[in-house]
C-alpha cells in the first residue's frame, strides 16, 4: 500500500530560524505557491495520480484559489494546521484554536468535512500526547503526525509501529498513519519524503520502497523548486536540509510516480483491516 501525500505551505515556512518561524515576517518574502502548485498538478495529472494535500490555513485565507482547485481537480484536503507551529511548542488551548481556525477555513471553502490531519515537523511526540484528545475533539478520524524514529523536532522513537495502527489514549481512539521506515544496521531509516526523498540516490528509495509493504510520503511543494531564493539567515544544518537535492527532486518524483501505483488517504482507509490493525496504548 503507497499512499501519496503532500504538505501544502509555502517554501519559507521553515523552522530553526527566527524570521522564517514569526508569521509577522512572512510578508518579506515572494510568494512561490501557485507556480509550485502548477508543477505538481501537472505532474499528478501527467500520471492520472490520488494524493491527500495537508493544507495551512494560512495559504486557505491567503489563496482561497488554491484550495478550491485542489478540490474542483478531485484531490481531498486535510489540514496541516493554520499557522504551521511546532504543536509541542503550543499550549493545549493554543493548538485547539489553531487546529479549529484551519478546519474552519478549509470546510467553509471547500463545504467538506476535513477528517485528516498531519503536524507540522511531526511535532507530535511522546511528550505532548494530549494533541491527539484535542484532534479527537475536533472531529479529526486519521491522524499522519507520527515520525516513529528520531527527528528534529522530537521525533517519536517509542512508537515503534510504522504500519497503519489505531491510538487508544485517555480514553479516545485514533486511527494513525505513521511515516515508515526501513531498518539499516539496527537503526530505522526514513526515505520517503522531504530532504530524506532528496537527499538519497532514487535507486535506493526505489529499492526500500519495494521492500515496504506500507509507504506514505510526504512532500511539499518547494521540494521541487530548484529556483526558489536562498534564505541567507539559516543555520549550516538548516540550510542543508533544505536545500540538498532540490535540482534533480522533480525528475525523481517522476520516476517514483512512474514505478510505484498509489493511493490517497481515503482509498487506503476503505482498504485497511482496522480490526486487524496493531494497537498503541500511549
Amino acid at each position: 500500500m503507497n499512499i501519496l501525500t503532500f504538505d501544502i505551505e509555502e517554501w519559507f515556512h521553515l523552522f530553526d530560524n527566527v524570521f522564517t518561524d514569526d508569521l509577522n515576517q512572512w510578508s518579506n518574502y515572494e510568494s512561490r505557491i501557485q507556480s509550485n502548485m502548477d508543477r505538481l498538478f501537472f505532474m499528478l495529472e501527467k500520471k492520472n495520480q490520488r494524493a491527500t494535500f495537508f493544507c495551512l490555513g494560512w495559504i486557505a485565507e491567503k489563496y482561497p484559489n488554491i484550495i478550491r482547485e485542489i478540490t474542483i481537480r478531485g484531490y481531498e484536503i486535510g489540514s496541516h494546521t493554520s499557522l504551521h507551529q511546532l504543536v509541542y511548542k503550543q499550549t493545549n488551548h493554543q493548538f485547539r484554536e489553531d487546529l479549529k481556525s484551519s478546519l474552519g477555513t478549509l470546510e467553509a471553502i471547500t463545504g467538506i468535512k476535513v477528517k485528516y490531519f498531519r503536524a507540522p515537523g511531526f511535532s507530535i511526540t511522546e511528550n505532548n500526547k494530549w494533541a491527539f484528545e484535542i484532534l479527537s475533539e475536533q472531529g479529526i478520524e486519521i491522524d499522519c503526525s507520527v515520525f516513529p524514529a528520531a527527528h528534529s523536532y522530537g521525533g517519536f522513537p517509542s512508537y515503534k509501529t510504522p504500519l497503519p495502527s489505531i491510538i487508544s489514549y485517555n480514553g479516545i481512539t485514533i486511527k494513525e498513519l505513521p511515516i515508515n521506515f526501513q531498518t539499516m544496521f539496527g537503526k530505522p531509516v526514513i526515505f520517503s519524503g522531504g530532504g530524506y526523498f532528496r537527499l538519497f540516490p532514487y535507486q535506493l528509495i526505489k529499492y526500500w520502497g519495494n521492500q515496504s509493504d506500507y509507504l506514505m510520503t510526504y512532500f511539499h511543494p518547494r521540494d521541487f523548486d530548484p529556483d526558489q531564493p536562498l534564505i541567507k539567515e539559516l543555520s549550516f544544518s538548516r540550510r542543508f536540509k533544505s536545500y540538498v537535492g532540490l535540482k534533480g527532486a522533480e525528475k525523481k518524483l517522476g520516476r517514483l510516480l512512474h514505478d510505484f501505483d498509489f493511493i490517497d488517504i481515503a482509498t487506503a482507509d476503505t482498504l485497511i483491516d482496522w480490526k486487524k490493525a496493531p494497537r498503541v496504548q500511549l
